[in-house]
């Protein structure tokens, strides 16, 4: 399941709220995001 983020008050937005409103339901933001995992780099000898 993806979930955004909102970029103004940082809370979790789920997908399936955004099918019906392309907006923040916390402070009506139209501003999201999706989170990014942070990868690992490995230097090669």
């Amino acid at each position: 399941m993806v979930e955004y983020k909102c970029f103004q008050c940082n809370k979790k937005v789920s997908q399936d709220y955004l099918r019906k409103r392309i907006r923040c339901p916390y402070c009506g933001s139209k501003m999201l995001f999706k989170p990014r995992s942070t990868g690992t780099k490995v230097k090669a000898r």
